[in-house]
C-alpha cells in the first residue's frame, strides 16, 4: 500500500468511527454511560421524578373523584327541583278540591 491509501483508509476510519461516537454520545445509551464516568446517580434522580409524577396523578384522580361526588350532588338537586315543579304544575292543572 502506497502512502495515500493509507491516508484514505485512515480518513474513512476516523469519518465513520467519529460519527459512530458522537451519534453514540448524543443517544441515551451514551447518556448514561457518561453519567456513570462522572459518577452521578440519574437512577435515584428518575425515581424521585417518578414518585413525583405519581404523587400529582393521584392528587389529580382524588380531584376528579370529589368533582365526580359534587356532580352527583348537584344531580340529586336538580331531580328534586323537576319533581317539585312538576308537583306545583300539576296542582295548577288540578280542579280546587270541593
Amino acid at each position: 500500500m502506497d502512502s495515500d491509501g493509507i491516508v484514505g483508509l485512515a480518513a474513512v476510519i476516523l469519518l465513520f468511527g467519529g460519527g459512530t461516537l458522537f451519534l453514540l454520545s448524543v443517544s441515551p445509551v451514551g447518556k448514561a454511560f457518561a453519567a456513570r464516568i462522572l459518577g452521578k446517580k440519574q437512577g435515584a434522580d428518575a425515581n424521585d421524578q417518578t414518585a413525583e409524577e405519581v404523587r400529582d396523578l393521584r392528587q389529580d384522580v382524588d380531584e376528579l373523584r370529589h368533582f365526580g361526588e359534587q356532580m352527583n350532588e348537584l344531580s340529586e338537586r336538580v331531580d328534586f327541583l323537576e319533581r317539585f315543579i312538576a308537583k306545583q304544575r300539576e296542582a295548577e292543572r288540578l280542579p280546587p278540591v270541593r
